[in-house]
């Protein structure tokens, strides 16, 4: 009997087939070398626990972007250079590089990363605690004591919990006593910023975004599509090839340099909307990641609004 896969076993299986897929049609065309040290062998553990109908879909999203991969990026393939491909360990998410693979040709400084992502858009999942300085943490700029002071009896009261060994369940009103004051100190303190300081917008997306250009390829399998989204914000991809016309000509990623609004998401008493100019708009849902009461509490982030300058293309197979 197959057991079926988790979505974190299906994320790492897509690591695992986008690479070997990657490699195999780049080794067609120049030398390549598969690096299976780093976050390799796990994702080849979650392949081999994954069901055959979840691998070929899996794969079918891979093969099924990988033309356009190559319109976008010639130096994949021209060269007589080795070409280096591998998958980063998780580590480097937090350390601000949210990409899974990378592409590398080390002979002349080029490389190109991908953050892949099964069936959802999400782009971080930080945390909120009694002592992380989010302001700082997310666009350099340190948080109010006041920011603190609203925070701290939400924290007292979780502290309380968790003594209890509490679950989340067991909360009489979680969106009151917790959800709703945290994400209203939270909306107050990102404002507060955005009036003092006029990089708090673009350094906002920035953080969101991850310290490198890259490309988010997302398999969407009951519309048998993969949607590769180029976020080209430093101008770092779309590199052409000895003065040769490219295929697909990517425009650099426009930032925000406005808030123009945040509030509740409609009907809901745990997520918040940010809205800013040049289109850019994300969702930030606070939860619990465990069953437990935690000490901090997790955002779920996602893109909900794109600029008209990132470049949206739909593979279906």
């Amino acid at each position: 009997m197959i057991m079926p896969s988790s979505s974190n076993d299906n994320g790492r299986a897509y690591e695992y087939i986008c690479i070997n897929v990657l490699y195999r049609e780049i080794s067609k065309h120049r030398k390549a070398v598969l690096n299976k040290t780093l976050g390799y062998p796990k994702a080849e553990e979650s392949w081999n626990r994954i069901d055959d109908d979840m691998r070929t879909a899996l794969r079918c999203s891979a093969e099924g972007a990988v033309e356009k991969i190559f319109d976008l990026e010639p130096m994949m393939l021209d060269g007589d250079d080795t070409l280096e491909l591998l998958i980063q360990k998780d580590e480097r998410g937090k350390e601000g590089d949210v990409r899974d693979i990378l592409v590398i040709r080390s002979n002349v400084k080029w490389e190109i990363g991908f953050s892949l992502k099964h069936n959802h858009f999400a782009v971080k999942h930080s945390r909120l605690s009694p002592t992380i300085d989010f302001g700082e943490n997310w666009y350099g700029h340190k948080c109010s004591k006041e920011y603190f002071d609203e925070i701290a009896p939400v924290f007292e009261y979780l502290e309380q919990k968790v003594e209890e060994k509490a679950k989340w369940e067991d909360l009489p009103n979680k969106a009151k006593d917790v959800y709703l004051p945290l994400l209203k100190a939270f909306e107050k303190e990102l404002l507060r910023s955005a009036n003092l300081y006029d990089d708090v917008p673009r350094k906002l997306v920035e953080y969101l975004l991850g310290e490198y250009d890259f490309y988010k390829m997302i398999s969407e399998d009951k519309r048998r599509l993969t949607i590769l989204l180029a976020f080209n914000l430093r101008g770092d991809l779309n590199k052409s090839v000895k003065k040769k016309r490219l295929k697909i000509v990517l425009p650099r990623t426009c930032l925000p340099q406005k808030i123009l609004y945040t509030g509740l998401k409609e009907k809901s008493d745990n997520t918040l909307i940010i809205s800013m100019d040049e289109g850019w708009q994300f969702s930030l849902r606070i939860h619990s990641a465990k069953k437990e009461v935690e000490r901090s509490l997790k955002f779920d982030i996602q893109i909900v609004g794109m600029p008209m300058s990132l470049v949206k293309i739909d593979c279906y197979w």
